[in-house]
């Protein structure tokens, strides 16, 4: 069965740093593309940032490129969201997806990743 949990969610000051954890089990994910979305009160769930294995990429919203940062580390099945300079704007529950390699659609769509975590919030005060 496979699982995705999250962690490293709270509330930080606007200007501050936070690091998101996602950690996999069930099957291998070394090729599989690593996704974060987030949900903010009464808004769509919208892509935050990825990690394509099959391209050795990582691919952000514009929202916060530059500010975070996607890694991963195979040896531990573990995706991680670096965020920087966090903005009150940035608040939100923070989920983590996976897609196989030859899943339909695009990194940055839903309906491209089939398993998804409980989600962490984040809140960022002003």
């Amino acid at each position: 069965q496979v699982q995705l949990v999250e962690s490293g969610g709270g509330l930080v000051q606007a200007g501050g740093s936070l690091r998101l954890s996602c950690a996999a089990s069930g099957r291998t994910f070394s090729t599989d593309t690593m996704g974060w979305f987030r949900q903010a009160p009464g808004k769509e769930r919208e892509f935050v940032a990825a990690i394509i294995w099959s391209r050795r990429s990582t691919n952000y919203a514009d929202s916060v490129k530059g500010r975070f940062t996607i890694s991963r580390d195979n040896a531990k099945n573990t995706v991680y969201l670096q965020m920087n300079s966090l903005k009150p704007e940035d608040t939100a529950v923070y989920y983590c997806a996976t897609a196989r390699a030859y899943s339909s659609g695009i990194y940055y769509q839903k309906d491209h990743y089939d398993y998804w975590g409980q989600g962490t919030q984040v809140t960022v005060s002003s």
